[in-house]
């Protein structure tokens, strides 16, 4: 793939970064600076994606007659890397990343008109309802029961680790209608309203310190089988196609340099010492060469998609890889710091070292520790690769 740019190109870049100098607003562009979770709040990101949604560049990857940009593949990153760079704030994904494209796909047309509309404007906040306390890396395990009742299904059961749940008033599940034949046979996929009667939120905090996640129950709760994608017993292929987005579509090397950019300044602190111990300079020159490593694959997974196509095997890839350096970063962060890391909680400066920095890098990278399990834990990437890659 050719990277230079041509005088398109670097005409995109210049019209990306004009726009982002005039629409996005510092307290936009702080608060995904502090941002230690996975995502950050609604009132960061929400503005953002209305922001993004009018100019028509919230979804490069949908078709274009339901908004997508037909932009190249090197149109796509030089946005992500100018975004990343400006410290925009991240567009929560359930919705235009993952359930949208699954409804393009597998969607009737009543579901497309109802839900695509709300997901561009940002009226609908989704989350997924995949984990369950007895089945998170082997999601065939899931247990939520639907009981079909006439023209509705009744849910009993329990989601676990539902990131921003508490926040969301729909959300996209896997639900057990069978417990017939092999187990991933009998799962459907259902588009739930949170404010259904029955569904009850309780929040987790991590042991970074953020509600982020939650555990959802369901007691009774209704809902009409004209919201179910595809056909009964077929949602694990519904799975299967939103776990390919979730972790092959998108675009992580531009925030995750954006990560180390952070990391950088805290060893340039005086606490981190003068000059660098050199086992910090030689772990910091490994992950910035697995960075632009990553960074390759990346692109060349994205120049091969056209809008709607799934990432198929590379996915796996790129999820197990962009973990590992989103932890390895972190750990390089939490290194720089030294003894002050210790006192992250404390609002007195210690030697030099920025405690706001402080504040940032330990949390996450305590919270980065999930990222190896959350959306196909590291083994289970492992084992696709091996099937589907190497076989």
């Amino acid at each position: 793939m050719n990277l230079d740019l041509s005088d398109g190109d670097r005409a995109f870049r210049d019209e990306v970064r004009a726009f982002l100098a005039e629409h996005l607003q510092d307290d936009w562009r702080e608060g995904q600076r502090r941002t230690t979770a996975m995502y950050p709040e609604p009132e960061v990101s929400g503005p953002w994606q209305r922001v993004l949604n009018d100019k028509g560049w919230l979804v490069p990857l949908w078709p274009r007659e339901w908004g997508g940009t037909g932009w190249t593949a090197l149109q796509r990153f030089i946005f992500e890397t100018e975004c990343a760079l400006a410290g925009a704030p991240l567009v929560h994904p359930m919705g235009v990343r993952l359930v949208g494209p699954l409804l393009l796909h597998y969607g009737t047309e009543a579901q497309k008109h109802e839900h695509l509309p709300r997901i561009l404007s940002g009226q609908d906040y989704w989350c997924q309802g995949f984990s369950e306390p007895g089945a998170g890396s082997d999601l065939a395990a899931l247990q939520l029961r639907a009981r079909r009742d006439g023209d509705h299904y009744v849910l009993d059961g329990t989601k676990i680790w539902t990131t921003h749940a508490h926040h969301a008033n729909r959300m996209f599940a896997l639900v057990r209608t069978s417990n017939e034949g092999k187990r991933q046979q009998g799962i459907s996929f259902l588009l739930i309203d949170m404010h259904s009667p029955g569904i009850t939120v309780r929040p987790i905090h991590t042991i970074g310190g953020d509600h982020d996640v939650n555990e959802v129950h369901f007691d009774g709760v209704r809902v009409p089988v004209a919201n179910r994608v595809g056909e009964e017993n077929a949602g694990w292929e519904c799975a299967r196609y939103l776990l390919e987005f979730e972790r092959g579509a998108g675009i992580f090397s531009p925030r995750l340099r954006a990560q180390l950019k952070r990391v950088a300044h805290a060893l340039r602190t005086p606490a981190a010492g003068t000059p660098l111990p050199a086992d910090l300079l030689r772990r910091l020159g490994e992950v910035v060469a697995d960075l632009d490593t990553f960074e390759w694959l990346e692109m060349r997974t994205m120049a091969s998609l056209r809008p709607g196509e799934r990432p198929g095997p590379a996915s796996s890839v790129l999820k197990l890889r962009a973990s590992r350096l989103k932890q390895a970063i972190a750990e390089l962060g939490v290194a720089a710091l030294g003894p002050a890391a210790l006192r992250w909680r404390s609002a007195a400066p210690d030697g030099g070292v920025d405690q706001g920095l402080a504040e940032i890098l330990v949390p996450e990278h305590c919270n980065s520790r999930a990222f190896t399990i959350f959306g196909g834990a590291a083994e289970i990437q492992l084992g696709l690769i091996a099937r589907t890659v190497l076989a």
